[in-house]
């Protein structure tokens, strides 16, 4: 479990898909054939196994010979930008190309100019999937292939449950996030100590197993056993750092080799509304912030505040990543931040 990842907001469980269905087509007849790539949020549960729906998709209804998986995260630079407009690829839990054969996401902040807003909106496509409502972007996948193509392998079914879990944050106390052994925790645990490549290996791992087989693939065990002594070490580092003002935990913390898990302010402080803070890694600071998923009240936009500093999320948790010269300023970005989710706080009472 990555310290306080852009990934993941509670959110309603009910999903309106917010992209107009056009009717569905066979592909029985077609001869041409695609080898492309799927890009997708990592390290991110919901965006390996978007990415795992995604493939399955692609290869079984829309005729590509190969759906490759490559990571991405915000602050890397646009592969597909890069790219020959020949090559084909989808996108899932990530910002919005215009180029994207299918693309899913259910981010505040996916659409990244107006002009992107104004494509999306303009050019119809029954691939192009997108709600900000829906609680994981696997459930939104989950949901339209089964409306618009009569497809939804019932493989995922027990998996997409599990990345909505994850991903909104809908666990049943914060507990549950530290002391869970379920296969699924293991495996969004894992994720942390991952590189790109083991993202990309467990996205075609979860294409053909179950949740308890994938959890019990050697590189996930090791790497999940890691990661709790890390998350252990973690929250002693983030206590030490940690202190609530105003109903807000805010923090600087330097994990020092461990890992804070983005649900430590409620281990120690339970009954804050917000929690904001500072992660100072090696070769960046990140700054991060998160309503308490256990309390109910109608969140301040946090993605939309985040965007301000050039990063993005959901409603409920967001972040932004600042590296070189621009870490200097992360004092005065966090202080920004708390000010504004208390100003916004207020309105949105």
């Amino acid at each position: 479990m990555r310290a306080f990842r852009a990934c993941g907001e509670p959110a309603d469980h009910q999903v309106n898909i917010s992209v107009s269905v056009l009717p569905a087509r066979r592909y029985n007849n077609l001869k041409m054939t695609k080898r492309g790539r799927i890009f997708f949020h990592a390290p991110c549960f919901d965006g390996a196994v978007s990415a795992a729906i995604a493939a399955d998709f692609l290869t079984e209804t829309e005729r590509w010979t190969a759906a490759l998986p490559s990571g991405i995260n915000y602050g890397m630079a646009r592969p597909w930008v890069r790219a020959s407009n020949n090559t084909p690829f989808a996108i899932v839990d990530f910002v919005f190309s215009p180029r994207a054969e299918l693309w899913a996401d259910h981010h505040l902040t996916t659409f990244e100019s107006s002009a992107a807003r104004r494509t999306f909106k303009s050019r119809r496509s029954k691939l192009w999937i997108y709600d900000p409502s829906a609680p994981s972007c696997a459930q939104l996948l989950w949901e339209h292939f089964k409306a618009a193509f009569d497809y939804r392998n019932r493989h995922f079914r027990e998996i997409v449950g599990w990345a909505t879990k994850i991903d909104s944050a809908t666990y049943r106390s914060v507990h549950e996030v530290f002391e869970s052994s379920h296969p699924a925790l293991s495996l969004n645990l894992a994720l942390s100590q991952f590189t790109p490549k083991d993202c990309e290996r467990l996205v075609t791992l979860l294409r053909k197993a179950d949740l308890e087989e994938a959890a019990r693939d050697p590189k996930v065990k090791a790497a999940a056993a890691r990661a709790r002594k890390l998350s252990e070490r973690g929250l002693k580092r983030f206590k030490q750092a940690a202190r609530l003002e105003d109903d807000i935990v805010v923090f600087d913390v330097d994990p020092g080799g461990t890992i804070v898990n983005r649900y430590a302010p409620y281990r120690f402080f339970p009954n804050a509304r917000y929690s904001a803070g500072i992660i100072r890694g090696k070769d960046q600071i990140k700054i991060t912030a998160m309503r308490n998923p256990w309390k109910e009240f109608r969140s301040a936009p946090l993605g939309e505040i985040f965007q301000t500093h050039g990063g993005g999320g959901h409603r409920r948790v967001a972040s932004v990543v600042l590296k070189h010269g621009a870490a200097r300023h992360a004092d005065a970005v966090l202080a920004d931040v708390v000010s504004t989710i208390r100003a916004q706080d207020l309105l949105v009472s």
